[in-house]
């Protein structure tokens, strides 16, 4: 069965609420990976007041027994703090209609969600299209990755920079990465580090926000995730597919990405070469050729957008009489790049089980490592 999940939960409703379907049975479920994900999302300078009211830790409901995978649907639930404050307003049975959003911000899904679903109230748009929505997708992956953990599979975040501010790694070591997991923009050098956290304080100071660039490794793979057989079955496509639908996100790269249109090939391609098993001298491809892993890392990066919620808000048109206005404000976060790194980590992750567990099928934790193994020791031969 295809690893898949869903998502239902509005920014300011009851809960979010997540299945995830296709996990095998007999994986090992430490509840604690996931909040402590959950809680890396939640950090980073530059977020908002939402991140004060909200302590997120996810509750497994099903498809778990004694910390142990049953093989069934698996579900969980998030709690929204902020409910209390909004029962009134986003209540499923009856709603008094308060706070309703006429204004549409540039950049965000309000006024074309809302022409699509025919929503005057465009609150009915944003609840869901918020980034919210990402706690659910951050869980997710940390689950996901329980099951990958045995085979030695590995994956690190940073950012790669924040606005005009890019991060300095000269060696990206464990040192480093353990920088980046305790710095609040998730840079590895402390200078740089200082230089983000001014310019977003700077950014936030001004009523506007600011992007950024992050980076995911994942290590430890073995050659043959994903297929060149058919376009829906590279693993390549499906990364950037995970990638592009988070929030924010503008472009997605692999490896040299977009620089490969700028040098020859024999400066792009990575020269292979035999020792103990076939490597690459370089990684250029990113880990990916044809669609496929090849054994060497996968390096991931992607672009994440301003938020488009302003404290000085952009011009736009008020839906009711279609007056120039000025764009609605919601609460929001002058920076959540370090947060988007967390989110990222996490759509990477789940199509990498995805691939693993396709190609190694089974329906417990036991015939997915008979087949590692066999496939393991096939390709040491070949």
């Amino acid at each position: 069965m295809m690893l898949r999940y869903f998502t239902a939960g509005e920014t300011h409703g009851k809960c979010l609420t997540i299945i995830v379907e296709g996990m095998p049975s007999g994986v090992k479920i430490d509840i604690e990976k996931i909040n402590s994900a959950l809680a890396a999302r939640q950090k980073g300078h530059g977020r908002g007041g939402r991140m004060l009211i909200e302590k997120d830790t996810a509750e497994i409901l099903s498809g778990v027994r004694g910390g142990i995978t049953l093989g069934s649907p698996i579900a969980m639930r998030i709690e929204n703090r902020d409910w209390q404050n909004w029962s009134e307003i986003m209540g499923t049975e009856e709603s008094n209609g308060k706070r309703a959003v006429e204004c549409p911000r540039p950049g965000h899904a309000d006024l074309t969600g809302g022409m699509k679903y025919n929503h005057r109230d465009l609150r009915n748009v944003l609840e869901r299209a918020s980034a919210r929505e990402t706690a659910a997708r951050v869980a997710v992956g940390a689950l996901v990755r329980q099951a990958l953990e045995p085979f030695g599979i590995e994956f690190r975040r940073r950012v790669v920079r924040i606005g005009e501010v890019e991060d300095s790694a000269p060696e990206l070591d464990e040192a480093f990465y353990d920088r980046v997991r305790n710095s609040p923009v998730a840079f590895g050098d402390a200078e740089r580090e200082k230089a983000a956290m001014e310019y977003i304080d700077m950014i936030k100071t001004s009523g506007e926000s600011i992007g950024g660039i992050v980076e995911v490794r994942v290590f430890n793979l073995p050659p043959g995730l994903g297929s060149y057989v058919h376009y829906d079955r590279k693993l390549d496509a499906n990364i950037a597919f995970g990638v592009m639908s988070v929030q924010a996100i503008k472009g997605v790269e692999i490896g040299m990405g977009f620089g490969v249109a700028s040098d020859c090939g024999s400066k792009v391609h990575d020269c292979i070469v035999y020792d103990n098993g076939y490597h690459r001298k370089t990684n250029n491809a990113g880990g990916i050729e044809g669609g496929m892993s090849n054994g060497e890392p996968i390096i991931v990066r992607a672009a994440m957008k301003p938020i488009p919620t302003l404290y000085n808000p952009l011009d736009t048109v008020k839906i009711t009489d279609k007056s120039p206005v000025k764009a609605s404000v919601e609460r929001s976060d002058a920076c959540a790049v370090p947060a988007c790194s967390v989110v990222v980590e996490a759509a990477v992750a789940f199509e990498i089980a995805k691939a693993f567990l396709d190609k190694f099928g089974g329906d417990c934790m036991e015939d997915i490592s008979s087949a590692y193994d066999s496939y393991m020791n096939r390709i040491k031969q070949f």
